[in-house]
Order: C-alpha cells, then sequence, then structure tokens
C-alpha cells in the first residue's frame, strides 16, 4: 500500500510539477546510483530538492529511493508524519533525542543494507538560496558502517529559489541538478568532505542558472 501510494503521488503531481513548473537542466543523469546500498550527498536549500531528486527515478525504482530526514522536523504532526513516512518513505533522523552515532544511524544502516538508496544532505539542514554550508561528518560515520558504501555527489540550484525556505509559495524558476561520478575509496571524515566540497565545487561550474542568480543577487 505505501509503495503504490508513492507511484501514485509521484506520478500524478511530483513529476508533472517538475516537467511542467521547473525549468530543469539536469546533466550525466546516467550517474545516478540504479541500486543499493548507495547514498545519493546533494546540496540543500529547499523542500524541493529531495522531490525533485526522487522524481530523476523511474517510478518503478522510487520505492528504493530513501531521503534521510530529520525526525523533529517531519514526524512533528501526525498527519505530516503520515505523509512523510508512507508517502515519501522517509527515514527519521533522531538529532536531538540519540547522540550515540552508532544508534543514529541504525534506520539508515538497516536500509542500506536492505539494497536501498539514500538521499543524504551532508550540510544538515537546508541553507540560503544557492549558499553552500559547511559539510558536516554524519555522512562518512554512516558510509563507512557498511565500509564505504558509493556516494553520488549532487549539486543543485534555482530550487531554493523556486521555493525558499519559510515560504509555502511555488515559484517558476530555471533550476540545475548536476550529477557527479561517485565517490568510493575515503580513509577518514576530513578527506570525504573535502573530496565531496570539490566535487561540489566543480559540478556547479556546469550550472546554466549560476550567472542569472548572481545578476539577480546584485
Amino acid at each position: 500500500m505505501n509503495r503504490l501510494l508513492k507511484v501514485l503521488f509521484f506520478a500524478l503531481l511530483v513529476k508533472p510539477l517538475v516537467l511542467l513548473g521547473l525549468g530543469l537542466n539536469t546533466r550525466q543523469r546516467n550517474l545516478l546510483p540504479q541500486s543499493g546500498p548507495a547514498i545519493i550527498a546533494a546540496n540543500h536549500n529547499s523542500h524541493l530538492d529531495t522531490l525533485v531528486l526522487m522524481s530523476l527515478y523511474p517510478l518503478h525504482q522510487i520505492h528504493r529511493v530513501r531521503p534521510v530526514a530529520a525526525a523533529d522536523y517531519f514526524l512533528s504532526s501526525r498527519f505530516l508524519a503520515w505523509f512523510s513516512l508512507k508517502v515519501i518513505g522517509i527515514i527519521p533522523l533522531e538529532r536531538k533525542h540519540v547522540r550515540e552515532l552508532d544508534k543514529l544511524f541504525n534506520q539508515s544502516v538497516s536500509a542500506l543494507e536492505h539494497g536501498d538508496i539514500l538521499v543524504l544532505f551532508p550540510e544538515g539542514t537546508r541553507g540560503q538560496p544557492e549558499q553552500l554550508a559547511p559539510l558536516k561528518k554524519g555522512i562518512y560515520h554512516l558510509a563507512k558502517r557498511l565500509d564505504s558504501v558509493p556516494i553520488t555527489p549532487v549539486i543543485m540550484r534555482g530550487l531554493g529559489m523556486a521555493l525558499p525556505r519559510g515560504e509555502a509559495l511555488f515559484i517558476p524558476y530555471n533550476c540545475d541538478v548536476i550529477i557527479g561520478k561517485a565517490l568510493s575509496e575515503y580513509r577518514d571524515a576530513d578527506g570525504l568532505l573535502a573530496q565531496l566540497s570539490e566535487r561540489f565545487t566543480e559540478l556547479e561550474t556546469h550550472c546554466l542558472t549560476k550567472s542569472s542568480f548572481e545578476e539577480h543577487r546584485s
């Protein structure tokens, strides 16, 4: 039943919204992981980020794509919790009540062992539109639990303008989703974050919206 709800939501609402409401420039889509265990690591400026990333997958695969999301936000009300768990299929992260890293990522590890593809935002929270915040080490502590799970970097631009943080009004906007080659060799947290930051910077050079955003901001 949950799988059907997820397929219907993306088929009837999300995919048409992405197709008709966003001028989406997607590059190197073929680099998205097609099976798990795998992690997609993306920058985070908008609630649209998760939906757009998931919409890039065909409907028959979408039940395997699981966003890791903050439990204190997405489970804060009965309806939001039902929608987040049953329709989107999030893996809730109890970041305020669980301090031990092993326990913090138990559900995420189980999903990876089950062959799922996790969507993770290493900044930890949504930042300002088109600004990359410092990356946190949680992604390393998760990936090393399964012997260096491949991590696919993705940079997105424009979605923070289409649906800014704290706003409920969707604004059609040109957006970029640029996918990079997976990282599979990293010895420690600092090394992984350095690789991710470098890859994000390189991927950003392929964004068509970068110059238009800088003109808008100035």
